[in-house]
């Protein structure tokens, strides 16, 4: 397994609508492994394929708390096909926009059908912080980020602090 570098905003991969998985085989699997192991790494709790620039609708995730027993969950072709009207408010961040949290509001329930690890067709009820993690998730196969639920005012500054961070980086000190 191989921890791969996590796109951060603004970059225009982030941005792209992911693709449709033919089949669930040997090279899906290693990349879930390979974000898996990238998600780990991050300290995250969900990480889709289009964040390490793979636009692929895939997503993993795993909400053990440090020191529990890991519970990765794999998501191929994920659709939500019900959502609960009733909304929550999660403090919400993301990998590929670091170090920045916001409230969201978001349905509390969803139902998704998915493919598993293996292929298998799967259909998942969830709530509370396992709904918001999939829509989160699900939101980056469609080109959009948490930030985009913001006001324009909150959404700029938190772009225009990670450029910042960004043009640093570049930078090279001899």
């Amino acid at each position: 397994m191989t921890v791969k570098t996590i796109l951060t905003e603004p970059n225009k991969i982030l941005r792209k609508v992911s693709l449709p998985v033919e089949k669930v085989g040997k090279e899906e699997q290693h990349l879930m492994n390979d974000m898996l192991e990238t998600m780990y790494d991050a300290k995250g709790i969900g990480l889709a394929a289009i964040q390490i620039g793979i636009p692929k609708r895939i997503i993993v995730m795993d909400l053990s708390k440090e020191g529990e027993k890991k519970e990765p969950r794999y998501f191929v072709n994920p659709i939500i096909k019900n959502k609960n009207s009733n909304l929550s408010k999660y403090l919400e961040g993301c990998l590929s926009v670091p170090d920045q949290f916001a409230e969201v509001n978001r349905p509390s329930n969803c139902e998704v059908e998915y493919l598993d690890y293996h292929g298998n067709k799967k259909i998942l009820k969830a709530d509370g912080l396992l709904a918001t993690c999939i829509q989160h998730e699900m939101d980056h196969l469609e080109g959009i980020l948490f930030i985009d639920y913001l006001s324009k005012l909150k959404k700029s500054m938190i772009i225009k602090k990670l450029s910042k961070q960004k043009s640093k980086e570049d930078r090279v000190v001899l």
